[in-house]
């Protein structure tokens, strides 16, 4: 038997997320909301949800931003499906996605764009670490469509 892996996290959805209550599950960790990776990658996952569900998966992300920017964010965007608020890193730390970045030279820790698949059980099934987002969406759906 494997690692389960549980969490709670203040949601945009105004209530607490028990990943436990929410299997099997996809979680996509990125590293900013609103920023334009991270917007495609939002757009992507939305536009495949009904699948995803038919699967009998609930999709979810998780930055380090706050609760009212994840709303922001899915209103805008128009998001059907949960963010999560990871602002002291717990759930990021819990799944090594805090990584070393370095942008224009200067390096920093920062959220590395990946995804899991948890099972029924809350164990990691599949990832995906450094992810492009440029057809990941439909990349993760066609792994769990076999």
């Amino acid at each position: 038997m494997g690692v389960k892996y549980e969490f709670t996290l203040p949601s945009s959805s105004g209530a607490d997320f028990r990943s436990a209550e929410h299997l099997p599950l996809v979680v996509y960790f990125y590293p900013k909301d609103s920023t334009p990776g991270c917007t495609t990658e939002g757009l992507d996952f939305n536009a495949r949800l009904e699948q995803f569900e038919a699967l009998g998966y609930t999709v979810v992300g998780i930055s380090r931003d706050g609760v009212k920017a994840h709303q922001n964010f899915c209103v805008k965007q128009g998001f059907r499906f949960e963010l999560l608020s990871d602002k002291d890193e717990t759930v990021c730390r819990l799944f090594d996605v805090i990584k070393l970045k370095k942008l224009y030279g200067k390096e920093s820790l920062g959220i590395e764009r990946s995804t899991f698949v948890l099972n029924k059980d809350g164990e990691i099934v599949r990832e995906w670490r450094k992810v492009k987002v440029a057809g990941h969406a439909q990349e993760v759906l066609e792994t769990l469509s076999r």
